[in-house]
């Protein structure tokens, strides 16, 4: 088995746990830090065609979808996106999904999408710099790319089948596995992601020719605060980090030594 079928298959079988733990608001992670923190950075995307990438099950890509963006969501994972379709029959947002590898966007022309979204999956993706190149190629220029990670400085990793701060081991890349195995959950599964630093995101980037804008380290909401307790742990250090990039005509000078 390819090691990128072997990281599909993860997460192939865990879409029906992870249906239920994004769907029924067990995400708290998602709902009362991230999303917060990166919508506020998206802004306004009425009427702006939007490309949602790792989309899953399709969670945030409705969310875009509800807020007047036409919107596109893709992803590797068959089953995570027949489960994001039939949400899309029900809702009926008219979400466009597929199945597509985030390097390779073939079903998209060059400069196509205003705005391409990556919420905390660009760290589960193998070969970023090919997904973030794909990105630069089907944005329009001044179109952003806006993506959340795990904060690279903060992250929780598995070294020689130990859990340690990314802290103690921040230099260099790091494939791990990340165990899900929270009470919260219908079914534990485990999945593969990648520590980076923050000088490998922006040097993917740069070379792509996507310039960071802003960028956030999120704080948990007060409802989020007063309901879950482990979110208080994020008041000391930050859990994530949310960037937004644009693309423009005057890039190539920029890049220039």
């Amino acid at each position: 088995m390819h090691k990128k079928d072997g990281i599909k298959k993860e997460w192939n079988d865990a879409a029906e746990s992870w249906v239920d733990f994004v769907r029924k608001g067990k995400d708290y992670y998602r709902d009362e830090l991230n999303n917060p923190a990166t919508f506020r950075l998206i802004g306004d995307v009425r009427d702006r065609l939007v490309l949602d990438l790792a989309c899953g099950e399709g969670y945030n890509t409705r969310i875009l979808a509800r807020k007047g963006a036409k919107v596109t969501g893709i992803d590797f994972s068959e089953k995570l996106i027949e489960l994001a379709k039939r949400e899309e029959a029900k809702e009926k947002r008219g979400i466009c999904y597929y199945v597509l590898d985030a390097t390779e966007l073939k079903e998209f022309s060059s400069n196509h999408f205003d705005l391409v979204t990556c919420f905390m999956s660009l760290q589960d993706i193998e070969n970023f710099e090919g997904a973030i190149s794909e990105v630069a190629r089907v944005l329009r220029n001044w179109g952003r790319f806006v993506f959340s990670v795990p904060h690279p400085c903060f992250e929780t990793i598995i070294v020689d089948g130990k859990r340690t701060s990314a802290a103690r081991r921040y230099f260099g890349v790091v494939k791990y596995p990340v165990q899900w195995k929270m009470e919260r959950l219908v079914k534990p599964f485990t999945t593969t992601s990648f520590h980076r630093t923050l000088t490998d995101y922006l040097d993917a980037l740069y070379k792509s020719k996507l310039f960071v804008v802003r960028l956030v380290e999120p704080r948990p909401t007060r409802k989020g605060l007063q309901k879950y307790p482990p979110l208080r742990e994020v008041l000391a250090r930050p859990q994530s980090i949310v960037i937004e990039s644009i693309k423009c005509k005057c890039s190539e000078d920029f890049s220039k030594p």
